[in-house]
């Protein structure tokens, strides 16, 4: 099973659970991208089917934020098949607070997604909200599960290595 580690916009730091996860799963590979704190859509595009190209369609992708939207998109575009993603704190790109620097993210497409996933949310998440997480789910035919008050579900949220996460990872490669 390979492990495809998306971060969101900035990377992910030290302290935030997906570098904790890469770092006790040698086998978790995070797909760099070429400008972090400038995202564009169609690089980040490049970077992850070029990934996924590399670790094969027994795949499963663990996407943060802006990430979750890659994701998306890149489904709408893609001929690669994967095994299923894991999507985590999805932002609303019509959201006040939403980067203006994150460029090509929208519209989001609303088509069910080609292979199993899970989007899990925060009812405080500032950048996207239960709300929009919800119709995300429900637009990509994935299962929904609400962690309760997480932030955003990042570093700034305390999570450490975010066991129960990694529990939600775990169950979903073995489907």
């Amino acid at each position: 099973m390979n492990v495809l580690i998306l971060p969101g916009i900035g990377n992910s730091g030290p302290d935030h659970w997906q570098s904790h996860w890469q770092q006790l799963n040698t086998h978790y590979v995070r797909v760099n991208q070429l400008d972090w704190d400038n995202p564009n859509c169609s690089d980040w595009l490049i970077a992850l089917e070029e990934g996924v190209n590399s670790a094969g369609p027994n795949t499963v992708l663990v996407a943060h934020s802006l990430a979750c939207l890659l994701v998306a998109q890149w489904a709408a575009r893609t001929t690669l098949q994967i095994k299923a993603a894991l999507l985590v704190a999805v932002p609303n790109p019509a959201s006040a607070i939403f980067p203006v620097q994150a460029v090509g993210f929208s519209p989001v497409p609303t088509q069910p997604l080609p292979f199993r996933s899970t989007l899990i949310a925060s009812t405080n998440d500032p950048y996207g909200g239960i709300a929009y997480a919800e119709e995300c789910a429900s637009y990509w035919g994935s299962t929904l599960v609400n962690i309760g008050e997480a932030g955003h579900i990042n570093s700034a949220s305390g999570l450490g290595a975010w066991h129960a996460g990694h529990e939600l990872l775990q169950s979903i490669q073995t489907k």
